[in-house]
């Protein structure tokens, strides 16, 4: 991360609400009934935000690294006045539980099954979601394990396709051939202040439409103590992923689940070498590229919002 821009900001960090004891916060209407609220699965204890009637049609929001459902705070109230919206934060993520790394094991096939053991106590059948990021492959690995309960696909940022990995990923690929110490390391960096403002930052129009409240709510989070080694071991599971990519790109082919592709085309860390592939496998895809970065919501939030309620208007009952 030597490459990182330097920013000088200030080192006190303020409360955020995805931070605050759950049971503390409650609903009101300045967040259209946005509740923040927890449930027990495994022994551990998942944080996610709710809104909207539960008899709609449900919308799960699976959110990228480093963020939590913090990132879908404006998305959640639009989805709301016609949607039952579910946007929970994974372990060692948001408001989530975090078990320490050494007892705990951190992956993405756990991710998703907690996710899906979610939904199952909120009583959810079917449900369209969308993938950012880590949202990707933890929403495919729900989906290869029952295609026919996701209605549709809201992709953003999110790869399913070895022509995403680019240069960015040339590190992480390192470790993933071999695990040492040595090369946990050298990722440090993409845990640093520096380098969380560039994700957000990096490739979007106007710096100054991006809420420095995401650096510090990104940046608490990592700072944890113990929460490096959490990051490490999702880093060095993602290659499990990469794997699985021929087979959730065959089930896209058999199942054909409508999709709606959002993706900033200036993103580093997925560029738009993997939204085209999509393309090939998905015949009822809807594609857009937009000009901004990695977490697109914070600049063309708008945009999105409007683009899934016709999308969703449309295929979801």
């Amino acid at each position: 991360m030597n490459n990182l821009p330097k920013h000088a900001l200030g080192a006190a960090f303020v409360a955020i609400t995805s931070l605050m004891p759950v049971a503390a916060i409650a609903a009101n209407p300045a967040n259209n009934n946005v509740q923040f609220n927890t449930a027990d699965i495994s022994g551990l204890s998942i944080a996610y935000r709710e809104a909207g009637d539960p008899t709609n049609p449900t919308i799960l929001l699976l959110h990228g690294f480093p963020t939590s459902s913090h990132m879908f705070r404006n998305l959640i109230p639009e989805l709301a006045e016609n949607y039952h919206v579910i946007a929970p934060d994974y372990p060692g993520f948001g408001a989530s539980d975090m078990p320490d790394a050494d007892t705990y094991e951190y992956s993405f096939a756990n991710n998703a099954a907690l996710m899906t053991d979610l939904l199952d106590q909120k009583g959810v059948g079917k449900y369209a979601v969308y993938l950012m990021d880590y949202g990707a492959p933890v929403g495919f690995r729900m989906f290869a394990q029952d295609p026919d309960r996701v209605s549709a696909f809201i992709i953003q940022n999110g790869n399913a396709y070895d022509e995403g990995l680019r240069e960015f990923w040339e590190p992480l690929k390192a470790y993933w051939a071999n695990p040492s110490p040595e090369l946990g390391d050298a990722l440090r960096g993409f845990l640093t202040l520096d380098a969380t403002i560039w994700q957000f930052t990096h490739g979007v129009q106007d710096t100054s439409a991006i809420s420095p409240d995401n650096f510090w709510h990104v940046q608490y989070l990592l700072d944890r103590p113990g929460n490096q080694e959490v990051q490490l071991e999702m880093f060095l599971d993602y290659g499990t992923n990469v794997t699985q990519y021929p087979k959730w790109q065959a089930l896209f082919r058999q199942y054909q689940p409508p999709a709606l592709l959002m993706w900033g085309k200036n993103d580093l860390i997925f560029p738009e070498d993997g939204a085209h592939p999509y393309k090939a496998d998905l015949a009822n895809l809807e594609f857009h590229i937009l000009d901004t970065g990695h977490f697109a919501l914070e600049e063309y939030g708008d945009e999105i919002a409007v683009e899934m309620k016709d999308f969703l208007g449309r295929v979801v009952d």
